[in-house]
C-alpha cells in the first residue's frame, strides 16, 4: 500500500516539475514563436515583430485594474493614442535589458500620441517591481498583475502576449495591430510603433 502512495506521489512531483518548467521556458524567453492559430491575417515581419494590416485588426480586450502604485488603471483612458502595451516582470532577464530603451522611446514619443503601459506579471512583491522602474527610469505605469489574469484577457487567434517579455501595439481605435515576444531595443522599438504612429 505503501508502495502505491509513494509512485502516485513521485509521478505528481515529476508531472508538477514538467509543468514548471514549461512555464519556465515560455517566461522570458527568446520570443521565436509565430503564435496564433487559424486565419488570424497577421504577418510575421523582420526581427520577429508580427504587424495586422488595419482592416483585418481585432479590438484589444478591456484591460482595468490596480496600477503598481496601487491606484485604478483603465487601459480605456488611453484611446484615441497609440498605446504600447509592455509585459515584464522584474526578475526576467530580457526585461532588463530592454526596461531602459522602452523608458527613453516613451518619452521621445509623448508628443505624438503614443502612450506606454506596462503589465508587471509573477511578481509576487510589489516592492521589487517599483524599485526596477525606478532603477530602469519607468516613468509611465504599470498594472501590478502577479498571476497573468489581465493576459488571459487577449482572445486566443490574435496577437495576444504569450511570453516574457512581450510587446503588444494598440492603434487609436483600440484595435491590436503589432506584437513581439521577444525583448527590443530603441530602434527596433521605433520599428515597431513608428508605422502604426503615421497612420491616419
Amino acid at each position: 500500500m505503501s508502495f502505491g502512495r509513494a509512485s502516485r506521489r513521485r509521478f505528481t512531483l515529476l508531472a508538477a516539475t514538467a509543468v514548471a518548467g514549461a512555464l519556465t521556458l515560455s517566461a522570458c524567453g527568446g520570443g521565436s514563436k509565430a503564435g496564433g492559430g487559424g486565419n488570424t491575417n497577421f504577418i510575421a515581419g523582420s526581427g520577429g515583430i508580427s504587424t495586422v494590416a488595419k482592416g483585418d485588426r481585432v479590438a484589444a480586450p478591456k484591460l482595468d485594474g490596480e496600477g503598481l502604485d496601487g491606484k485604478p488603471l483603465d487601459l480605456a483612458d488611453y484611446k484615441g493614442n497609440v498605446v504600447v502595451l509592455n509585459v515584464w516582470g522584474s526578475w526576467c532577464g530580457p526585461c532588463r535589458l530592454e526596461a531602459k530603451y522602452f523608458a527613453q522611446v516613451s518619452e521621445e514619443t509623448a508628443d505624438q500620441g503614443v502612450r506606454f503601459v506596462g503589465i508587471n506579471t509573477r511578481d509576487p512583491e510589489r516592492d521589487k517591481a517599483i524599485n526596477f522602474e525606478k532603477d530602469y527610469g519607468v516613468e509611465y505605469p504599470s498594472f501590478y498583475d502577479p498571476i497573468g489574469k489581465l493576459i488571459l484577457r487577449f482572445p486566443k487567434g490574435t496577437l495576444n502576449p504569450q511570453a516574457i517579455p512581450s510587446t503588444v501595439v494598440i492603434d487609436r481605435d483600440g484595435k491590436i495591430a503589432a506584437r513581439t515576444l521577444q525583448a527590443l531595443d530603441a530602434d527596433e522599438l521605433r520599428k515597431m510603433i513608428d508605422p502604426i504612429i503615421a497612420e491616419k
